[in-house]
């Protein structure tokens, strides 16, 4: 997954930074699993005052709310918190679509933007493929390449299933799929 739930200007610490600003905290608890609620409430209550003390007190209690609140949210979706990562990185096309088609309502773009990508991967894993079998002569370095290559396909086509199977709200480990996984990844 790239860095996104655990960057600044990722929907945790934006949820974070709104808890904190308005004084609310049952704005952050979503992104929290239940098991790590009382913590981050806990931390709120001692925050909160201590950003009334000037500027760099705010600044110091802020950053220790958000990284407390991303480090249980990842431990929430299985994965280690490395720490909170700057604003601004590419998150890559998909993530900014996803968000803009939240907003907006509508898939279609980001389904279109999906299955061009799958059709244009497949279709290159596919030619690859074929001109290695073309190039075959019979030794075993030729065929292993191709053999290496069909496996590939196959396994890039499992993956995209898994993806496309997963469970609704599956993310990071959380939520499951409901598919069973025949090669047990």
């Amino acid at each position: 997954m790239p860095p996104h739930c655990d960057s600044l200007d990722g929907p945790v610490v934006t949820a974070a930074r709104q808890a904190l600003d308005a004084v609310d905290v049952a704005r952050v608890l979503p992104y929290v699993p239940a098991a790590g609620e009382a913590e981050v409430r806990a931390l709120f209550d001692r925050v909160v005052p201590v950003r009334n003390l000037g500027r760099e007190a705010a600044d110091v209690a802020d950053r220790l709310f958000f990284e407390t609140v991303v480090r249980i949210h990842r431990a929430g979706e299985g994965a280690a918190y490395t720490g909170l990562k700057p604003a601004g990185l590419d998150v890559g096309p998909a993530i900014p679509l996803a968000e803009r088609v939240l907003a907006e309502g509508s898939a279609g773009p980001l389904v279109d933007f999906l299955s061009e990508m799958i059709r244009t991967e497949a279709a290159r894993r596919l030619e690859r493929l074929r001109s290695l079998d073309l190039a075959r002569d019979g030794g075993v370095a030729g065929d292993r390449s191709w053999v290496e290559a069909m496996l590939g396909f196959k396994v890039y086509a499992h993956h995209v299933y898994k993806a496309i199977t997963a469970a609704g709200d599956a993310h990071h480990g959380r939520g499951g799929g409901s598919h069973a996984d025949p090669e047990g990844e």
